[in-house]
């Protein structure tokens, strides 16, 4: 009887292949093979297409400013997400020839990211990518955090400027100013202006557009101040623009005219600042209210032992003009020189009555404009913003 012959194992070849790619300077690929019934192991088909991405997988200090990119070749991207552990995910958007995904946000610092992206070849052979990073941590002190005026619904005058701060100073204020709208539903176009590395402005050529809705956008998150620090995160603020009150305020005259949607409704005598202590001319914007206030010269630079000093306690009606203390306000014991005379010490009085009636007609924004006096008002003591014209205004724009 013939020897038999032994039978031999035929080799196993995986249908699954690691590939590294180079789209960036710092990437990650991967392919994969879509198994097939039919075939058998050895003859499983591979795609050809690979995955790229701009993070690399188990990186643990990426910077919050990448925007994560992810990208095919030979083949098309069908899926990509990224995502934290709670489910939070990064949105973006697939270029038109499907080659490329960009994220449209940064990332936040000190969270683990899951990114998952299939390709599909000409033969629709799929390759798949899975790669986890987390990005680098940062304290407080370590990002820019912006506080914006107007406040979130609310509803101003028509001189009241757009005010953004930020609590750490910006160097890079183009890339800033880039990635920073304000919106007008009236169409009204503007400009920023860098009143210095934390305060930015914007405001349209004249006041803004009565009943008009603002939108501010403020898309800074992750973004490098050039100073070591980022953009703490993104904000959106939407306020409104009530009706027109412009007051026009004659100090050799001594008369405050008030037009509401540009008609005059009242003529008010006033009194204003006494020589050595003018009032300001130029335009001011309502900044504040008060039904009452305490008025103490110290906080003006007043000593108490100076002749000029005063403390006066509940003061009504008063409304702030300036940061450096001028108030429209109800002043009675000068009643006999308004209309006549200046007597302040830089405020603005008139009657109780007076005084309360425009109380009730004003708001935060609305603009009070002086003349009449040789002492002007700044761009900074105030909203003073309108001071300045719009040549000048554009020109202080990173973009300019």
């Amino acid at each position: 009887m013939p020897t038999p012959t032994p039978l031999r194992r035929a080799p196993v070849t995986l249908g699954a292949v690691l590939l590294l790619g180079s789209a960036a300077a710092c990437s990650s690929t991967a392919t994969a093979a879509k198994p097939s019934a039919l075939a058998t192991p050895s003859a499983d088909p591979t795609s050809k297409a690979s995955i790229a991405l701009n993070v690399e997988s188990g990186a643990d200090t990426v910077p919050v400013s990448k925007l994560v990119r992810v990208r095919a070749t030979d083949g098309v991207l069908s899926e990509v997400s990224v995502t934290t552990p709670r489910g939070q995910r990064i949105r973006g958007d697939l270029t038109a020839d499907k080659s490329a995904w960009v994220a449209r946000e940064r990332l936040e610092p000190g969270v683990r990211y899951r990114v998952q992206a299939t390709a599909l070849d000409a033969d629709g052979l799929e390759t798949a990518s899975r790669v986890r990073f987390r990005t680098q941590k940062l304290t407080l002190d370590q990002q820019a955090y912006p506080t914006i005026a107007p406040l979130q619904g609310q509803t101003v005058g028509v001189g009241f400027p757009v005010m953004i701060s930020f609590d750490k100073p910006v160097k890079n204020k183009r890339l800033f100013e880039k990635h920073m709208a304000v919106r007008s539903s009236a169409g009204q176009r503007g400009s920023f202006h860098w009143l210095s590395d934390t305060q930015v402005h914007y405001r349209p050529r004249t006041y803004w557009q009565p009943g008009s809705k603002i939108t501010i956008d403020v898309n800074v998150n992750g973004l490098p101040t050039g100073l070591g620090t980022y953009g703490q995160e993104d904000r959106r603020i939407v306020f409104h623009i009530g009706r027109s009150l412009i007051a026009r305020v004659n100090a050799r005259a001594h008369t405050m005219q008030v037009f509401i949607g540009g008609k005059l409704v009242r003529t008010l005598p006033v009194t204003t600042g006494q020589a050595g202590m003018e009032t300001r001319s130029g335009i001011k914007v309502i900044i504040e209210k008060y039904r009452s206030k305490r008025m103490d010269a110290a906080t003006t630079g007043v000593a108490e032992d100076d002749p000029n000093y005063y403390n006066i306690d509940n003061v009504e009606y008063a409304q702030r003009v300036t940061y450096s203390g001028e108030f429209i306000h109800a002043a009675p014991w000068s009643l006999g020189s308004q209309g006549r005379a200046n007597v302040s010490h830089g405020c603005t009085g008139m009657s109780t009555a007076d005084a309360a009636w425009l109380y009730g007609q004003t708001q935060p924004g609305d603009v009070i404009s002086y003349t009449g006096t040789g002492r002007y008002m700044t761009l900074t003591n105030g909203y003073g913003d309108w001071n300045m014209n719009w040549q000048q205004w554009k020109a202080g724009s990173a973009l300019s």
